[in-house]
């Protein structure tokens, strides 16, 4: 029988490395992403000068299980009318920690941004544009403005959060940026509301 005590020093290191990858078990890292169950769009019109008139009004988001992993999310339809402009708030909650999200996104502004997509955006019946009071290009604040021809009086707007993206990517600035996610980071929120245009 041969003796291993012969066999060179890199063949037994070759021989524990094979060993130890077979039998390597270590869970795959999950993703640290927020878990969110409750998003509500409040919107205040704005007269020509910019200044809020009528009373604010909202549509909210939520799913008790978290919206990216619940299988029936309620959705309320957001109700605009033609040629106004609007101050659009986000708000963002995880209900079963009893967690303002909201707060914790302006705390962390440079790793977190909203991206805003969908018909009502591709068709040119809304435009959009960031108005975070602090100026950093987060999008919980937006100034939103419906045309007063619309092609259509009904659409869709996608909202979409990522966090640790790289927020000087070519593009990134903008709010409408189809191709967010080669600007990096995870998505932690991609919800889509219906949107009704009135007269």
């Amino acid at each position: 029988m041969k003796n291993f005590q012969t066999l060179p020093a890199y063949l037994f290191a070759a021989l524990a490395l094979s060993f130890a990858s077979c039998e390597s078990d270590d869970p795959v890292p999950e993703n640290d992403g927020e878990l969110i169950t409750d998003v509500t769009l409040t919107f205040q019109e704005l007269n020509e000068g910019g200044v809020p008139v009528g009373t604010p009004f909202s549509a909210k988001a939520s799913d008790p299980e978290g919206i990216e992993i619940g299988s029936t999310p309620t959705i309320e339809t957001v109700t605009l009318s033609k040629g106004k402009s609007y101050r659009m708030n986000i708000t963002v909650a995880n209900s079963i920690a009893g967690e303002d999200i909201t707060a914790e996104i302006l705390a962390e502004a440079d790793e977190h941004q909203f991206f805003f997509l969908g018909t009502v955006f591709s068709s040119n019946i809304l435009t959009i544009a960031y108005d975070d009071p602090s100026g950093e290009l987060i999008g919980l604040q937006n100034e939103l403005t419906v045309s007063a021809t619309p092609s259509s009086n009904n659409g869709l707007m996608q909202v979409v959060l990522r966090h640790d993206l790289n927020k000087s990517f070519d593009g990134a600035t903008n709010p409408n940026f189809a191709n967010f996610a080669q600007a990096g980071g995870e998505t932690d929120l991609d919800i889509t509301f219906p949107v009704v245009i009135n007269d």
